[in-house]
């Protein structure tokens, strides 16, 4: 954890604390939060550990949470803090496309997604919305969750294989297109192997696909078309 310098009058600002694991963009949102008269970074981390640990002593008034941390998937941190912590506010900042991810961070308890892609004033602008006590997301993402709330004909909304995957299994199915085997997939979320290959069953099964092999290849194909996308940003 790295507590941030403030100015003279910050204690009159509302505290932002920033979770990211890449140095450029703490430092990035950090500069362009500062330079805000109502708010102030009063902290930035890099992984869960620090996360949980700044919420405690430096008590933000709201919480940017990238959901690709190193240590685990911010989705994962979202979860924590709306346990721990159920008034603190927290907004999905990240590379990843709303599509796949948006949906999920709400679940998890987020108060909005917002892209890194989007204009500086934009991210402010929500921000302020979600510490307001709003809830922050694209307008073709409103109206996708409220067509699924309603219950509108799933043969109207856009959807994906991928869709059917729960919050774990979606990261073991993101993790094994990096290239991470499933002892290394079960040692970075904390469980055994055999719960790994129990995931990747399921997977092979709600992704219809034949075999480990097909698994794989559908994995690293999925990451190098999410690669492609954020490279775009």
């Amino acid at each position: 954890m790295v507590r941030a310098k403030r100015k003279p009058n910050a204690k009159d600002k509302r505290k932002v604390l920033v979770v990211d694991d890449h140095p450029v963009v703490r430092e990035g949102l950090t500069c362009l939060i500062n330079e805000e008269a109502d708010l102030v970074v009063c902290g930035t981390s890099e992984d869960m550990p620090q996360a949980i640990k700044a919420i405690q002593s430096l008590e933000p008034d709201i919480v940017t949470v990238d959901i690709s941390l190193k240590d685990a998937s911010g989705l994962e941190l979202i979860k924590v803090i709306k346990t721990q912590f159920p008034e603190l506010p927290v907004l999905a900042l990240s590379v990843h496309s709303e599509r796949y991810y948006a949906e999920r961070a709400i679940r998890a308890g987020a108060k909005g997604y917002i892209t890194k892609r989007e204009a500086t004033g934009d991210i402010i602008a929500a921000i302020r919305e979600v510490l307001d006590g709003g809830i922050h997301l694209s307008q073709r993402m409103t109206e996708r969750l409220l067509r699924n709330l309603v219950g509108q004909d799933k043969s109207d909304i856009e959807t994906s294989p991928i869709d059917r995957l729960t919050d774990r299994e979606f990261e073991v199915f993101t993790l094994l297109g990096q290239g991470q085997g499933t002892r290394q997939i079960a040692e970075r979320l904390h469980v055994s192997v055999k719960t790994v290959e129990t995931y990747r069953l399921r997977i092979t099964e709600k992704l219809d696909l034949d075999n480990a092999s097909e698994l794989l290849r559908s994995a690293f194909q999925w990451a190098s078309d999410q690669e492609k996308a954020r490279s775009l940003f």
